[in-house]
């Protein structure tokens, strides 16, 4: 179910660093644009003088992100096929995968506007904020709800774009609905008054904006070569390929967001300096992730365009330098969240007693980069190869040992129990998926 359809030719190419950087670094540039949204949304709502209003746009964002995050599966799974469509030389699977993402996006996206209403009352009462917080986030839920069939839309063509190699054209994409984001957002809320509700609107027209620029992107690649037969896109084997492939990579980012939810539900059991301590120290992970994920998008292009291709000496090659920029790019973030690590501390919180536990716990979010080389990197590489049912083994895994270690380790260790296990489940998504990795590809390439 998950192995690529049986090439007829080996499809020689070679991988070289050029071509992992040249999809990497766009990559990466475009996901440094993402937290500048939030920085900005936060700082035109603060300029209204109401921490509700704050903590309204704050946990609206979180609703929202946390179904759209479990939908990653539409990039990731798309960007995969599409891979190895372009590398098995299939002009027209190349097409019907991008069709099936779309309408998988679409009918998830507008099943969640019917649905989201009726839910919505439940999840703000779980996130327990004050009644002014819940009312300001579901004004803004309520509009930013609209934006979810353009948002999932906009998984599906950035997974395409990336299983096409084409992270310019991703870069672009990701900038473009950045900057109308932080433009509309101000002249919403500051200009027109509008409040969360500006906030919520100028998400929306961002996201349908960069809608018609993708689908513009993806008609300029296709010109008059964008048919596919009816047959093919709802052919059975390969449709149940596509949701196979799908629900494995769903279930894995469900696991995944529970155990870092389940981190930061730790966090505030040991009091409010830990968890704003730990919380400000995650940003160091996530902001090493945006530069380890433009490795992961290499791995994927590459490494699933090797496998439709059944070219395994290019297969290894796109597994070799994925490691090596990875691990120099990892020990580099580490040595630099090191060195500047509690500078950068001292500039993000005027609080005393956050500053002293961010520095006295730093080491283990400056080690997060390295640690986590491996399990991002691999992560690219069972992307593209669409081993999708070993990512979620994997990932239930890794996140049991979080949990054991945790319930072990924090009794005697405290908060450093807690990093230390976040460490190790890292760790074993990583090394887990290296050791099964040359199983999964001897079988694979046996059949060339």
């Amino acid at each position: 179910m998950e192995t690529a359809p049986a090439a007829v030719n080996v499809r020689a190419f070679t991988v070289t660093h050029r071509m992992v950087l040249g999809i990497a670094i766009p990559m990466t540039l475009g996901l440094l644009t993402v937290p500048v949204v939030g920085i900005v949304d936060m700082a035109v709502i603060g300029q209204l003088g109401q921490a509700a209003l704050i903590g309204g746009i704050a946990i609206g964002s979180t609703l929202f992100d946390l179904v759209a995050a479990s939908c990653n599966f539409l990039r990731m799974g798309t960007t995969g096929l599409t891979a190895q469509a372009i590398g098995a030389g299939d002009k027209v699977s190349e097409r019907a995968v991008a069709y099936r993402a779309l309408m998988l996006a679409l009918m998830i996206g507008f099943l969640t506007i019917l649905i989201g209403p009726m839910v919505l009352p439940w999840a703000l009462t779980a996130m327990g904020g004050s009644q002014e917080v819940n009312e300001a986030a579901r004004s803004y839920l309520l509009i930013r709800l609209y934006a979810m069939p353009f948002s999932l839309s906009n998984f599906a063509i950035f997974g395409w774009l990336f299983g096409l190699s084409k992270s310019r054209q991703g870069m672009v994409l990701l900038f473009l609905q950045n900057s109308v984001n932080i433009i509309l957002t101000v002249w919403f809320v500051m200009g027109l008054g509008l409040g969360v509700t500006g906030a919520a609107l100028g998400s929306v027209t961002a996201e349908a904006v960069t809608v018609l620029a993708g689908l513009g992107m993806m008609a300029h690649h296709l010109r008059d070569d964008w048919r596919v037969p009816t047959m093919r896109l709802f052919a059975r084997e390969a449709f149940l390929r596509f949701l196979a492939v799908n629900s494995d990579i769903f279930i894995r980012s469900m696991v995944m967001l529970f155990t870092f939810t389940l981190f930061t539900s730790l966090s505030a059991r040991q009091g409010d300096d830990i968890l704003a301590a730990n919380e400000l120290l995650m940003k160091f992970f996530m902001f090493g992730g945006f530069f380890l994920d433009g490795i992961a998008t290499a791995a994927e292009q590459l490494g699933g365009r090797a496998i439709g291709a059944q070219y395994r000496p290019a297969f290894d090659r796109t597994v070799r330098l994925t490691l090596v920029w990875g691990v120099g790019l990892g020990l580099f973030l580490s040595l630099l969240m090191i060195g500047f690590g509690s500078s950068i501390i001292n500039a993000l919180t005027t609080a005393e007693g956050v500053r002293e536990l961010s520095g006295h716990f730093l080491i283990w979010a400056a080690l997060t980069p390295l640690i986590g080389t491996f399990a991002f990197q691999m992560d690219g590489i069972y992307v593209g190869a669409t081993w999708s049912s070993t990512m979620r083994n994997v990932s239930i895994l890794s996140t049991s040992v979080f949990i054991i270690l945790q319930y072990l380790a924090m009794p005697h260790l405290g908060n450093h129990g807690l990093w230390l296990s976040l460490m190790m489940f890292l760790a074993t998504r990583g090394l887990s998926l290296a050791l099964m990795l040359p199983r999964r590809r001897d079988a694979v390439f046996a059949r060339g």
